[in-house]
């Protein structure tokens, strides 16, 4: 393989000495020179003064005793090569030095090359068998093409050690970020996370403070691209256009990668685009200010290959999840239907407590739950005979005890799944009949020894249920209610839903008006 070795003949010329605050390159190899002799400190630095490995040239750190070298070393993680004396302030100091480098720092990376010019303090073979050493060189025998030779060894053996811990660093991070994506279900969120997850697999093992990386994510509505997700020199870019944002130049690549539906790689530039069963188009774009190597673009298409099986996962879940969904509002409308009562009653108590769970501060997952849960509420009155269901007149003590009993039926039919959604529909047919002053059924709680599932499902449903046409009863106005509902606070009603209720009842009129009755 050709490393790009570029250095001078063997002879030595004197030049200005090589002050290693000098600026260098953006990119160097750093070798730490550990001796207490100034003058080999300058000779090492004269002879490799134009020294270049790969197209980088060196950068030199001086340190004059062990303390200076650890301290070095624990400051500049990425340096790569040692060149150590063994007798410094004391006779072992270099000694001491590998030790630390090596079992404090556990930086087995850094290349050492243990130079002494007395060899009998520190005999070749102990030292080689006892210390994790690299190189052993008497000062003597240390020409000027024997160092570059050593050199140059031992720096393609730190850029393989290096090449192979970022392969291994990178394929950890892709476990990890495919195990992070593949727990994510919605589409937004997917792709937000895999920008996140893109830019730190771009930055893996980047010393440079410099190294940005910038982009977006977007998705296509009816017309054009629009982004969602950005970071970088786009993030005040998110909700627009992406046709608005980026050159023409750009926009042209971006379409070019969407009609070929492939995945584009540039010196500094990574465009994805990947496209949902359900037909959702989405493109991640980054860019870097540094070049994307051959490394990143292997990691970059393995994990490629993972988000197009997770993009196909969030679809055959959401078609799951949509299916789910359908089935519980079903069940909800036979109950419904048995009533007489067709229309869009479960539809309606399902975002009522779901907009109710959201302004009282549960969080997401529970507000999704409600909404998919309280369509059961009746659930059990599936049990009670159509005489008594269908009543028209007021029923009698035992009709309303046989009515009462489909809170514990819901219940019984409910609670012994262990799906999350039925155990908050549980919950939920069991409790939202009763009363925050402890008057309700079947079991008589008070307060807030009701589930809070129950008491948000409470308002819900009996809110809906005033405003729309019963067998028994005309519907209310909405003032009318909602001024029940005001009535019934701190009584029926937890006094906090039912302000709450209040505050909001705008956002509920626009629910009923959206999900009116279809009969």
């Amino acid at each position: 393989m050709n490393d790009n070795i570029v250095f001078s003949d063997d002879n030595m010329l004197f030049a200005e000495e090589y002050n290693h605050e000098t600026e260098l390159i953006d990119e160097s190899w750093k070798i730490l020179i550990a001796d207490d002799e100034k003058e080999v400190h300058s000779v090492t630095k004269l002879v490799l003064s134009d020294f270049q490995f790969q197209g980088k040239g060196l950068k030199f750190y001086s340190a004059y005793s062990a303390q200076e070298a650890m301290e070095l070393m624990r400051k500049n993680k990425d340096i790569a090569i040692i060149l150590l004396d063994v007798v410094m302030e004391e006779e072992d100091s270099g000694l001491k030095v590998i030790k630390y480098v090596r079992e404090v720092l556990q930086n087995n990376d850094v290349r050492i090359i243990l130079r002494t010019g007395q060899p009998g303090q520190a005999p070749e073979k102990k030292v080689i068998v006892e210390y994790d050493i690299n190189d052993y060189k008497e000062k003597t025998e240390l020409t000027a093409q024997k160092l570059y030779t050593c050199i140059v060894t031992s720096l393609r053996t730190y850029r393989d050690i290096k090449t192979i811990n970022t392969n291994k660093k990178g394929l950890d991070k892709i476990i990890q970020s495919s195990s992070r994506i593949f727990q994510i279900q919605s589409m937004t969120k997917f792709s937000q996370n895999v920008l996140i997850e893109l830019s730190s697999l771009l930055n893996l093992n980047k010393n440079d403070l410099c190294y940005q990386v910038s982009g977006f994510a977007a998705t296509k509505d009816e017309n054009d691209f629009y982004i969602f997700a950005a970071t970088g020199d786009y993030s005040k870019y998110i909700y627009n256009n992406v046709k608005e944002v980026v050159s023409l130049t750009l926009y042209s690549k971006l379409y070019k990668a969407v009609n070929e539906t492939k995945n584009i790689f540039s010196e500094n530039e990574i465009i994805m685009f990947f496209k949902s069963q359900s037909g959702l188009e989405n493109i991640i774009y980054l860019k870097s200010n540094k070049k994307i190597n051959d490394i990143d673009i292997n990691f970059i298409e393995i994990f490629c290959n993972n988000i197009s099986i997770a993009c196909d996962n969030i679809y055959l879940n959401k078609e799951i999840e949509n299916t789910q969904k359908e089935i519980i509002f079903t069940l909800g409308e036979i109950v419904e239907a048995r009533s007489k009562e067709t229309g869009n009653h479960v539809r309606r108590v399902a975002e009522y407590s779901k907009l109710l769970a959201q302004k009282y501060g549960l969080n997401e997952k529970e507000c999704e739950l409600i909404k998919l849960a309280s369509p059961m509420h009746d659930i059990g009155k599936i049990a009670i005979p159509d005489n008594i269901l269908n009543k028209p007149g007021k029923l009698n003590d035992k009709e309303f005890d046989i009515i009462k009993n489909h809170c514990v039926t819901g219940y019984d039919m409910l609670k012994n799944s262990n799906k999350e959604i039925m155990k908050t529909a549980a919950i939920i047919a069991h409790e939202h009949h009763e009363r925050y002053n402890g008057k309700g059924y079947p079991n008589g709680l008070k307060g807030e020894e009701i589930h809070i599932y129950g008491r948000i499902t409470a308002i819900a449903d009996v809110f809906d249920a005033l405003c729309s046409r019963r067998v028994y009863k005309n519907s209310w106005s909405v003032d009318e209610s909602v001024e029940y509902i005001k009535s019934e606070k701190g009584e029926h009603f937890d006094p906090v839903l039912v302000d709450i209720f209040t505050a909001n009842i705008d956002k509920f009129i626009n629910i009923k008006e959206q999900l009116k009755d279809y009969n």
